[in-house]
């Protein structure tokens, strides 16, 4: 990892981002994603020099255009904004997640509680 995905691996790991699970260079379909959080369907990416020459940046736009496609919703974060704007960052993730958190489901028949 590099030290922007060390970092904000750092405060998304065991839950600490609101209580969500994020994993780490998580695999889909055919592609990686720095982190990944199942019940949001959201991937975090950072974006570091690598991503910098055209032929990147179509690799990236294919990539993600694809994993949207299977519902998969990204946020994007410059590798210098991690290393020098966390607090930033993590308002932005935190924010993401109020406006797209799942509702929670109707509450199981019978109230979910014990009846006498």
């Amino acid at each position: 990892m590099t030290l922007s995905e060390v970092l904000l691996w750092n405060e998304l790991k065991q839950k600490k981002m609101q209580g969500y699970d994020f994993d780490r260079q998580r695999p889909i379909d055919n592609y990686i994603v720095d982190f990944y959080c199942k019940d949001l369907m959201l991937a975090i990416e950072i974006d570091g020099s690598s991503h910098d020459g055209e032929e990147a940046q179509i690799y990236d736009q294919k990539r993600q255009k694809r994993l949207e496609h299977l519902g998969v919703r990204f946020l994007r974060f410059d590798d210098l904004a991690v290393k020098k704007d966390m607090n930033n960052v993590l308002r932005a993730i935190e924010g993401w997640i109020h406006d797209h958190e799942p509702t929670p489901g109707p509450p199981p028949a019978g109230g979910g509680k014990d009846e006498a």
